[in-house]
């Protein structure tokens, strides 16, 4: 029992430096955004990478990387918090059938646009999944069931950064374009929560047509939230099977068990039946947003930028017309199918 409390107090000493490295530069972009406006995943990314130096070597390393990896997945695993099935079924079934179908296109686009400008695979799934569903919070869970190696964490950073970016674009333009289509509060709404990549930037588009159009964008894009453990599922198993059919090892770089996608949607049920107090919902809330944060801090320090200057305009040409296929199919369904 000692040895084993002993033990622990040495894992824990060894990863308290990076743990907080992360943690402080996380705080730190917090502040920022809260102070001075703009999306606090981006200041994380951008004081990480300040800091890459530390992840090289030092007493730093192993706390990064257990953020990066550990505490990444638990924060996804609280997402769940977020959402209800009461908030899907709201939606009735024409803005759900609008979000499926662009979701699963919009990922099948990713992955065909991505082989065709030559860059892998799951780039195209993790650019595709994260434009598809809901940005930075998608792209991190993604690539938590994608194979793990270091292409795949310079991969991960580059979406981040590309997914955030966009997003701030679409808050300022989608409201004008769709505006010009002549639609509603209601269909500028569902637009802006189907185009979107993530939830702030909808947020802040939404309510700055209106309250009403504000409260349908939301409850979209909560739709797409809900879609990511059935993606992250699906693609975890889908790799995980890969490896098990071609026998290769576990520690190879192969998907392991996706449970944070699981204890995502077992936290969305469980927060569904309302037996959830608020001041706990909201905990396991703020809980998220805080690991995400760490998480994204220490993708930043683990990255350099010249392994992102090495990337090269196809990665930016892939994510940027997944972002306008998916744009464009939403206009267009919204249009003609729905005809709201």
């Amino acid at each position: 029992m000692t040895l084993n409390i002993r033990k622990l107090s040495d894992q824990a000493a060894t990863l308290l430096p990076g743990l907080l490295l992360c943690f402080t530069i996380a705080g730190a972009a917090g502040f920022l955004s809260d102070h001075y406006g703009g999306p606090v995943m981006l200041f994380a990314l951008l004081l990480g990478i300040a800091f890459h130096f530390l992840s090289q070597e030092g007493p730093c390393v192993q706390g990064i990387e257990f953020t990066a990896r550990k505490l990444l997945r638990i924060g996804v695993a609280l997402l769940g918090a977020r959402v209800t099935l009461q908030q899907i079924q709201s939606l009735g079934i024409g803005p759900v059938l609008l979000v499926i179908f662009c979701v699963s296109a919009t990922i099948l686009f990713g992955w065909i646009i991505a082989k065709l400008l030559g860059r892998s695979r799951d780039f195209g799934l993790l650019t595709g999944g994260a434009v598809a569903i809901c940005g930075a919070s998608a792209a991190l869970a993604i690539s938590s069931a994608l194979p793990q190696t270091r292409e795949a964490e310079r991969d991960t950073l580059f979406t981040v950064i590309a997914v955030t970016t966009l997003s701030t674009i679409a808050m300022i333009s989608y409201p004008i374009v769709f505006g010009l289509f002549g639609f509603s509060d209601v269909g500028i709404g569902i637009l802006l929560g189907a185009t979107i990549h993530d939830v702030a930037q909808v947020v802040g588009a939404g309510y700055a047509v209106s309250d009403e159009a504000g409260d349908i964008a939301t409850y979209v894009k909560l739709l797409r939230v809900a879609m990511l453990p059935i993606v992250v599922l699906i693609l975890a198993f889908a790799y995980g099977y890969a490896a098990k059919k071609n026998g290769t090892a576990a520690n190879s770089g192969k998907a392991s068990f996706p449970w944070f996608a699981v204890a995502f949607a077992a936290l969305l049920l469980v927060n569904s039946t309302g037996v959830i107090p608020p001041v706990v919902q909201e905990g396991l809330q703020v809980s998220s947003r805080w690991l995400l944060i760490a998480a994204i801090s220490a993708l930043g320090v683990k990255t350099s930028l010249r392994a992102m200057a090495a990337l090269g305009p196809r990665h930016i040409g892939v994510i940027v017309a997944e972002t306008v296929f998916l744009a464009a199919m939403a206009l267009g369904i919204t249009l003609f199918v729905l005809q709201i």
